[in-house]
């Protein structure tokens, strides 16, 4: 089944928006995890996925926390997609972009041998730099147009000499080469953006970080969205307790509130 079709079925099934962040930092994980488990990682990732799998329509899983750990962090994420199997999208943010053949090894081990539906890239080497990901007929490749950080205004905000902006000029490159299995990464505070995008490519999937502990404004962001093909990400705000030292009961119980109340608010 290709993307946008898996998409747009598990959307209806669900009927939300929501996409989970999974982002394993050690110094935000309940403490009973590392006093139980040998693997606490792997625990983590399990308690959060098989607590709110009927809730989301996407995981996205930050590369980097894995990788931290290793072959625990490894096998962590080798059991966290085999508990999504089809039941959500599952995407890789790892925004990697290097020369063709460098990203056909990228392809292979996040599409080919890990199963991931999608990848975030960082498009600053070209099209042909990520033409190893496009090529996956099935797969997603969500393209990092504008971000929320502060440093989206050293690069992406630049005013070039056409009047536009520099993101604006990428977002162009990508859609004329042709690629309809494509889609881009807008972070939730460029809401006016987001909202002339969705508009003009109602055909494009967006992925939007920035809700919750970010502090993007979300009732703002749906009403300015005009896509439907569309994935709110929510990582911190769902994930983690404010105090670390909750028993198991109050953490799950915390989980699945913040699970299903943003998996309301993030409908259309």
């Amino acid at each position: 089944m290709k993307y946008i079709d898996k998409l747009r079925t598990i959307i209806k099934k669900k009927n939300t928006h929501l996409t989970i962040g999974i982002d394993p930092d050690v110094t935000k994980i309940p403490e009973f995890f590392f006093n139980e488990y040998s693997n606490p990682i792997e625990k983590f990732c399990e308690n959060v996925i098989e607590n709110t799998l009927d809730y989301a329509t996407a995981f996205k899983f930050n590369i980097a926390f894995f990788e931290y750990f290793g072959e625990a962090g490894f096998k962590a994420l080798e059991n966290s997609l085999r508990l999504i199997s089809d039941k959500a999208i599952t995407i890789c943010d790892g925004k990697r972009c290097d020369i063709p053949n460098t990203t056909e090894a990228y392809a292979k081990t996040y599409f080919d041998k890990l199963g991931f539906d999608a990848i975030t890239v960082s498009p600053y080497m070209g099209v042909e730099s990520i033409e190893p990901f496009l090529n996956r007929s099935d797969k997603l490749t969500y393209i990092l147009a504008i971000t929320s950080n502060k440093g989206a205004y050293d690069f992406q905000l630049l005013e070039l000499k056409n009047e536009k902006k520099l993101f604006e000029e990428v977002i162009e490159k990508f859609i004329n080469s042709y690629y309809k299995n494509l889609g881009f990464v807008f972070g939730a505070s460029h809401i006016k953006y987001i909202e002339v995008f969705s508009k003009n490519h109602c055909h494009i999937p967006l992925l939007i970080p920035g809700i919750g502990a970010q502090g993007g404004d979300l009732k703002m962001l749906i009403e300015s969205i005009k896509n439907e093909l569309f994935l709110v990400n929510v990582s911190r705000a769902i994930l983690y307790p404010t105090n670390p030292f909750v028993s198991r009961k109050e953490y799950l119980s915390s989980l699945l509130k913040s699970c299903k109340d943003y998996s309301e608010k993030i409908r259309v």
